[in-house]
């Protein structure tokens, strides 16, 4: 951990609030501004937390839900419990764990689902950039299955190459997609956030019968990106068992 981090860390107005709001994350804060422009959480809404560890935007959407609210995080790294959420370990690409989230709804539709997920960095943003581009896809694929019609779909990504593709796919699916920059994000940061409201009963017509991710790799192929490359191929398709949170972004 260098100096450098550290003093900046130390500097940084978003932690240091968090940490007295009683919020494990800066990260909170960027939920809360979104939450501010775009109001997509209501009271007694039933919320997915995709990729919640360490529990700041589940900690958000219980306070947004209320009472009678019901937050599901869910997380590859073991999270703390939350009061007012269920937390499950788990790999959300896995079926086992969609199971056991369609035991907490307990019949119920998701009105939100949100992920905040990062890529561990490797330090090549291409290389980071492509993952974190995957993973927002297969989120938003595992929305499709679980979000009732007129729900909201929110996932953190990276500008860089396909991103136009993810955005056509959330727009195929959703009335109304904007990216939005929340104040709290780092300023040396390239990421932003997909907000999608308003979740049609079915995709467009040129979307039927495909999936996200199919029509972001189809994205990919136009736009002339080697998909086939064997060693790009073998870091960028790692799906969700070697992708982690990074708590602090």
């Amino acid at each position: 951990m260098s100096k450098r981090w550290y003093q900046e860390n130390r500097r940084d107005p978003w932690r240091r609030q968090a940490k007295s709001k009683g919020y494990r994350a800066r990260s909170a804060y960027k939920l809360k501004q979104i939450q501010d422009k775009f109001q997509l959480i209501r009271e007694s809404d039933v919320i997915l937390d995709v990729g919640c560890h360490p529990g700041g935007w589940t900690q958000v959407s219980v306070e947004e839900t209320g009472p009678e609210g019901v937050v599901i995080g869910v997380d590859l790294k073991s999270t703390s419990p939350v009061e007012g959420s269920s937390i499950i370990q788990g790999d959300i690409s896995k079926q086992d764990t969609i199971d056991r989230i369609e035991e907490l709804l307990n019949g119920k539709e998701l009105n939100v689902v949100l992920s905040d997920i990062s890529p561990k960095l490797t330090g090549r943003y291409d290389t980071d950039q492509a993952i974190s581009l995957e993973l927002s896809t297969m989120t938003l694929d595992v929305a499709m299955g679980m979000l009732a019609p007129g729900g909201a779909f929110v996932t953190k990504i990276f500008q860089g190459v396909g991103i136009e593709g993810l955005i056509l796919a959330a727009k195929d699916r959703f009335t109304n997609v904007q990216r939005f920059a929340p104040m709290a994000s780092r300023n040396a940061s390239s990421e932003t956030y997909l907000v999608c409201r308003n979740r049609l009963p079915k995709p467009r017509k040129r979307a039927l019968g495909m999936s996200a991710y199919s029509q972001v790799q189809k994205h990919l192929t136009e736009v002339g990106v080697n998909v086939e490359d064997d060693e790009e191929k073998q870091e960028i398709v790692s799906g969700f068992r070697r992708l982690s949170k990074k708590e602090e972004e």
